[in-house]
């Protein structure tokens, strides 16, 4: 094999990698291929340059492969662009200092299996977040860590579950109607609460954490998809401030966390100040942002942040945030048409078939 064939087969991989995800499946093998998209774009520019000067470009195939290889690293390039610092931001900076209300958030995924409560309860100690909501925590998350919380975070709502998708959310701010539900899934809890700031305003946050679109977890993202689209129509219905947080096993650039966004007319505070990944904390090469806060028009940013290593694979993710609901029109949310309305029903409505489809099967 020679050299040149050699980067025609990598410039090739790079190539259906980059189409992959443009196929309407929702297969996980299909699906997964969403995530490495900074890698990705790397592994195509360094092709693309090597093919490119490496050798004279003379004939007509090599015209026609470097164009396609251009196209696609162009394309790549644009997807990232808007989670660059060069990028303009979609939520602005705080613009009015007032502390009562404002509102911090610590979201962390603590991998089950991690026996580390104290590097958790040390950072939480660091940013000392308002609201902190605990992924993966089962029976013995909540018995090591509900002791030193709970009297810093008097209001508590959760499912200790051992399966993974166990969730704790506390808060120093009172709450109001928390709920746990179970959207798709009666082993897969998502927590919906009302949160009184200390200037007596009143916001919604919906916290999910769906299933990934793994072999051994879910050979589908449906179910994923739909509890997104689900929680995405509970946020353009709501009248109040809202927020939706947790780990949603899906990359922000994706077609599903993008179709997310535009139903719920929510924004998302990493544009134009970084991609923030947040897993895998374990491995410094392979990371994305999996764990996602999409806000209102109503907040303005005071910090974004990542969070120290915790024992688990993931960062946590923190923010705080101001409630500027008189400077909302500075940042109006694009509205969804009427075909994006409809893939968003069109997901929840697979995911009820199929889920009748098990239970017939069963």
């Amino acid at each position: 094999m020679t050299f040149k064939t050699f980067l025609q087969i990598l410039g090739g991989t790079a190539i259906v990698l980059t189409l992959l995800p443009f196929i309407a499946a929702d297969y996980w093998w299909i699906r997964v291929f969403d995530f490495p998209h900074l890698q990705l774009t790397v592994f195509t520019a360094i092709a693309t340059l090597a093919y490119f000067m490496r050798f004279d470009i003379k004939w007509f195939k090599d015209y026609v492969f470097m164009t396609v290889m251009i196209a696609c690293l162009v394309f790549q390039v644009l997807k990232i662009y808007p989670y660059t610092g060069v990028a303009p931001y979609e939520v602005l900076d705080a613009e009015i200092e007032k502390p009562e209300a404002q509102l911090s958030i610590l979201v962390a995924n603590v991998l089950q299996k991690n026996k580390k409560y104290d590097s958790l309860l040390q950072e939480v100690k660091a940013k000392n977040p308002d609201i902190l909501v605990l992924l993966e925590a089962d029976t013995k998350w909540l018995n090591a860590v509900n002791a030193s919380l709970k009297s810093e975070y008097p209001y508590y709502e959760g499912a200790p579950l051992s399966n993974t998708y166990g969730m704790l959310l506390y808060s120093k701010l009172p709450l109001q109607n928390a709920h746990v539900h179970y959207l798709v899934d009666d082993s897969i809890p998502s927590i919906d609460t009302r949160v009184t700031l200390k200037s007596g305003d009143t916001v919604q946050i919906f916290a999910i954490h769906p299933t990934p679109p793994m072999p051994q977890h879910n050979p589908r993202s449906t179910d994923r998809d739909a509890e997104m689209m689900k929680t995405a129509f509970k946020s353009r219905e709501s009248s109040l401030p809202v927020l939706v947080l947790g780990d949603f096993n899906d990359v922000a650039w994706s077609e599903s966390t993008q179709l997310f966004k535009e139903v719920s007319e929510l924004l998302d505070p990493r544009l134009g100040r970084g991609l923030y990944n947040t897993f895998n904390a374990k491995n410094w090469f392979m990371r994305w942002p999996l764990d996602h806060i999409f806000v209102s028009e109503h907040f303005r940013v005071v910090e974004l942040d990542r969070g120290a290593k915790i024992g688990s694979d993931h960062f946590p993710a923190y923010i705080k945030l101001n409630l500027e609901p008189g400077n909302k029109a500075e940042q109006t949310p694009t509205l969804p048409n009427e075909n994006q309305l409809n893939r968003a029903y069109d997901i929840i409505k697979k995911e009820a078939t199929q889920k009748d489809t098990r239970k017939e099967t069963n």
